[in-house]
């Protein structure tokens, strides 16, 4: 059965679900949702099953997702799925939201979702793990997806979970995300440990950052994935004075040129 898979991925989480599920899979395309924001109109996929995964965001989905997620039509599909990652919680309401809108757009909702916890990256916010925590989070979140697997293999129906208190907290905390996220941008700083070296430029799913006169400069559609700061070989991207100590975090199954390959417009 032809499969494609949606992702959107800022350090690599995302993409390396997806990969796994693809290669187990075979016959499968993956397919980056930040290679598709400038094209118009509706998305209708060649394929019989069909998949997003991308990370949870302040318990729902990061802005381009939810934008393409109201263009994509399922309607021809005989399966659809979706895999949420996520550091802490919220993932049943970001589920929850997938399911709605692709269901408003062309009647068809999700067969199935799933929620895959790992290292998180909101530097914004906190240390990503390292050393033993991480890799006890990557060995889990490996088991998680070895399970998730044969249900997508078996085109198997399963509810999209939900927990009262996430729900509440989505109804919170991601407005305020949703109010605040093109803002973030103007957090982030470069000291002069920079080489101008581009990684930055490259590595934004969302065309955010340019360079002038060799400093990267961020403008107005940031979708606060990180991967600026935690992808830059200099650690010279900051975010506040408290960042400067905290974790830089990549997915080691993601190659940095992997995610500057989202947009489309490098190999």
């Amino acid at each position: 059965m032809k499969t494609v898979i949606y992702y959107f991925s800022g350090t690599g989480n995302s993409l390396a679900v997806a990969k796994k599920i693809a290669e187990a899979l075979g016959d499968c395309t993956v397919v980056p949702i930040a290679s598709l924001k400038d094209t118009p109109g509706v998305i209708t996929p060649a394929a019989e099953r069909v998949g997003i995964v991308c990370p949870v965001y302040f318990s729902g989905l990061p802005l381009m997702v939810a934008k393409f997620a109201g263009r994509v039509n399922f309607s021809h599909c005989r399966y659809t799925f979706a895999v949420v990652t996520l550091g802490g919680s919220g993932g049943g309401p970001t589920l929850s939201q997938i399911d709605s809108l692709i269901e408003k757009c062309h009647g068809r909702g999700l067969d199935a979702g799933f929620f895959v916890k790992m290292p998180g990256n909101y530097i914004l916010m906190y240390s990503s793990p390292s050393g033993k925590q991480k890799a006890d989070l990557l060995a889990s979140a490996d088991r998680q997806i070895a399970k998730i697997i044969p249900v997508i293999e078996r085109c198997e129906h399963r509810d999209v979970p939900l927990a009262i208190y996430s729900k509440l907290l989505h109804y919170v905390a991601y407005p305020w995300f949703t109010s605040h996220a093109r803002n973030n941008a103007q957090k982030f700083t470069v000291t002069s440990a920079c080489t101008s070296c581009g990684t930055c430029v490259k590595v934004c799913p969302a065309d955010n950052i340019d360079l002038v006169e060799g400093r990267p400069v961020w403008k107005d559609r940031c979708e606060v994935c990180c991967g600026c700061i935690h992808l830059c070989p200099a650690g010279a991207i900051q975010a506040g004075r408290r960042t400067a100590k905290r974790q830089r975090y990549r997915n080691p199954s993601v190659s940095i040129t992997e995610l500057e390959g989202q947009h489309g417009k490098r190999p």
